[in-house]
């Protein structure tokens, strides 16, 4: 299966720069995994669309503050985007201008309160960066970092929260699970009420989320790793809603890899926790989840390869075409899109 067959058209003022005023009001498109027929809705119609019985599970992974603006010994402006934490207050980063931050460089952030060191050139324009402090450094970030938004997003963020899910909580993330950026808490309780389980894991979303499949042939691409959390007490909600006949929806795909990277066979879950570079594309045959919420996802990615696993490339391209036509909000600030058996 070609790349290229997982493009489509999408004109760029469709790209959501900026949340909408309201969680839940945005659009949510139903599309039906078996006929590939689609319906417009709200997302605040999310309860007339599941069971009693059903589980929700949500990723609650929180964004870490983790783009940092600076200066140089020069006075030049300087940016850095922490990457991955290696420890000892060495962490592996993204920075710029690249070539003026050279091993033994020193920068520092806000009024000197961090600062930070240059100490190795490593692969693909990566530094490895050492920071030095007074406190606690996610303390210090919250104060000083902003939100690692992603590319395509070109507008500043007012309020930094828009960004984390309500129910976020596991610092860690490079980017946010952005399906579940349109629930409230009144929405949650609202599901809640009418004997829906709510349950968490934890996957911290990875840059590497972004990255284009340059692979002509998807099975050539090389999936980047992720590590993720599935509790005890989230295991056993997700068996026993199987177990008593109800359909376990997935916020997201980063909880629909979650789960699927852990299953057993028979689709049973247990307490685990470990790293993923599990990739879902057509001809992937789902252990545990029955329905999905997500976002509307870049052309060409793992992210609309994994969604067309479960309701087939056609009725997805079809489903993206439409949500083109009726001027649906894309990507990371955009709509939503529900995927299951209506009928």
């Amino acid at each position: 299966m070609k790349t290229s067959d997982f493009d489509f058209q999408l004109p760029e003022e469709l790209i959501a720069q900026t949340p909408l005023k309201r969680r839940d009001a945005s659009r949510l498109l139903t599309l039906d995994k078996t006929t590939g027929v689609t319906a417009h809705r709200h997302f605040y119609d999310l309860p007339s669309l599941l069971r009693p019985g059903d589980c929700l599970v949500l990723n609650d992974s929180r964004v870490l503050p983790a783009r940092l603006i600076g200066h140089r010994p020069t006075g030049g402006a300087c940016e850095v985007l922490l990457l991955s934490d290696k420890g000892d207050n060495l962490w592996e980063c993204l920075v710029r201008p690249g070539r003026k931050l050279k091993p033994g460089v020193q920068v520092s952030f806000g009024d000197g309160q961090l600062t930070a060191s240059i100490e190795a050139e490593l692969e693909d324009g990566k530094r490895a960066v050492r920071f030095h402090y007074q406190g606690i450094f996610l303390e210090i970030l919250e104060q000083l970092g902003k939100m690692p938004l992603p590319p395509y997003i070109k507008a500043e963020l007012q309020d930094q929260e828009r960004y984390q899910t309500v129910y976020s909580k596991v610092t860690g993330s490079a980017a946010a699970p952005t399906a579940g950026l349109h629930f409230t808490p009144e929405l949650l309780e609202q599901v809640r009420e009418m004997g829906v389980k709510v349950c968490y894991v934890t996957l911290h979303v990875g840059l590497g989320t972004f990255r284009p499949v340059k692979a002509e042939d998807i099975q050539d691409h090389e999936m980047h790793s992720e590590f993720c959390m599935i509790s005890r007490e989230t295991a056993s909600t997700i068996n026993e809603t199987r177990k008593n006949g109800g359909r376990v929806v997935c916020v997201g795909t980063t909880s629909c890899r979650t789960i699927e990277s852990f299953a057993a066979e028979d689709g049973t879950i247990t307490e685990r926790s470990g790293w993923t570079n599990i990739f879902i594309y057509p001809g992937y045959k789902f252990k545990v989840l029955d329905a999905l919420i997500t976002n509307f996802h870049l052309p060409q990615s793992t992210l609309i390869m994994l969604v067309s696993a479960l309701a087939g490339r056609e009725h997805v391209l079809d489903a993206y075409e439409t949500a083109v036509r009726e001027r649906y909000r894309f990507f990371s600030f955009g709509d939503a899109m529900m995927i299951a058996d209506f009928e």
